[in-house]
C-alpha cells in the first residue's frame, strides 16, 4: 500500500484496526481446508461468519471454526438468513455469547427472490442494536439517504451493495456508491455483487473505504488464485484512488507536449 500521507494506517471499524481493506466471507467453498488456504491468500484480517449457518456436531478437529484461526483473524458474525429485526437482532446476540465479539455485521433482507435489504427493518435493527453497545457494520441498497439514516443512527460502517447478492454483476450503481462515500463520514464498504477482481479495484477507485465478497472467491474455479487478484485488486484500486484521476475529456489531447519546440528551418522551394 501506498506511503500517502493523507492514507490512514488502518481501516477502523470502532475498536478493531484492519491492516487489510478486504473483508472475505467463510461460505459456499467446496472444503474447509480451501476457505483456510483462500483466507490466507488474500492476506486479510477479518472474515464473515453467518452465525446461524455454522454447523452443529462436526468432529472435533474438523469443526468449521477450527479452519479459522482466532489468533489471526477478527470474526465478523452476520446475521445472513433473517428477514426481519427481531430474528436479526436474536442472532446478534447469540453471535457475542458464541464468538466473544461485539462486531456484528447487520443483514436483514426483504425477500428471497432479490435478497435485496429491508429498509424499515434494518435502521430499526440496527438502532436497537447500537442501543446494546454493538459494533454495527450494516448492509443495506445504494439509496443514499438510507445509508444515511443509518449513520445517523449509529452505524460504525455502511455497506452498499454493488449488485446483488451473489449474482458477480459488479458495481452496477457507480454514481451512487461515489455519492454514498461523499455524503457519510463513517467508512463504507462495498458488500455484495463482486465477481472478479476488476470490481473489487472499481470500488476502491470510487472512493470506499473497503469491500466485502464472498462467492467471487468461494466459487471461483481456482479460489486460492482469486483470493490473490482480490488482494491485489483492492490494494491497487486504494492506491489509484489516492493518486487521483485525470479529468475525463471531450477531445483529444497530446500525450507529448509540442510547445516551446525549436521549429525547423524551412526549406527553399525549387
Amino acid at each position: 500500500m501506498s506511503a500517502n500521507p493523507t492514507d490512514p494506517p488502518a481501516l477502523q471499524l470502532g475498536a478493531f484496526a484492519l491492516q487489510s481493506r478486504l473483508i472475505l466471507g467463510t461460505g459456499k467453498y467446496p472444503t474447509y481446508a480451501l476457505m483456510r488456504d483462500a483466507l490466507e491468500a488474500a492476506a486479510v484480517d477479518c472474515v464473515t461468519v453467518a452465525v446461524r449457518r455454522i454447523p452443529e456436531d462436526e468432529v472435533p478437529g474438523e469443526r468449521f471454526l477450527d479452519f479459522i484461526d482466532r489468533d489471526r483473524y477478527t470474526l465478523l458474525p452476520n446475521t445472513a438468513g433473517c428477514f426481519d429485526a427481531e430474528t436479526a437482532l436474536r442472532t446478534c446476540r447469540l453471535a457475542r455469547e458464541m464468538l466473544e465479539t461485539d462486531l456484528v455485521k447487520l443483514e436483514v433482507l426483504g425477500d428471497t427472490r432479490t435478497l435485496l435489504p429491508d429498509p424499515v427493518d434494518t435502521l430499526r435493527a440496527c438502532e436497537q442494536l447500537v442501543a446494546e453497545d454493538f459494533t454495527v457494520l450494516v448492509y443495506t441498497s445504494d439509496d443514499v439517504r438510507q445509508a444515511k439514516r443509518l449513520e445517523e443512527a449509529g452505524a460504525t460502517a455502511v455497506m452498499p451493495l454493488g449488485s446483488p447478492i451473489g449474482t458477480g454483476q459488479g458495481i452496477l450503481n457507480p454514481l451512487n456508491i461515489r455519492l454514498i462515500v461523499e455524503e457519510l463520514s463513517v467508512p463504507v464498504l462495498v458488500d455484495a455483487g463482486v465477481g472478479q477482481a476488476s470490481d473489487v479495484a472499481i470500488a476502491m477507485e470510487l472512493g470506499a473505504d473497503g469491500v466485502l465478497l464472498n462467492t467471487a472467491v468461494a466459487q471461483a474455479q481456482d479460489p486460492v488464485r482469486m483470493a490473490r487478484a482480490v488482494d491485489l485488486a483492492c490494494r491497487a484500486g486504494r492506491d489509484s484512488f489516492l493518486a487521483g484521476r485525470i479529468d475525463r475529456r471531450y477531445l483529444a489531447a497530446a500525450s507529448s507536449p509540442v510547445g516551446g519546440l525549436i521549429a525547423p528551418a524551412r526549406q527553399p522551394t525549387v
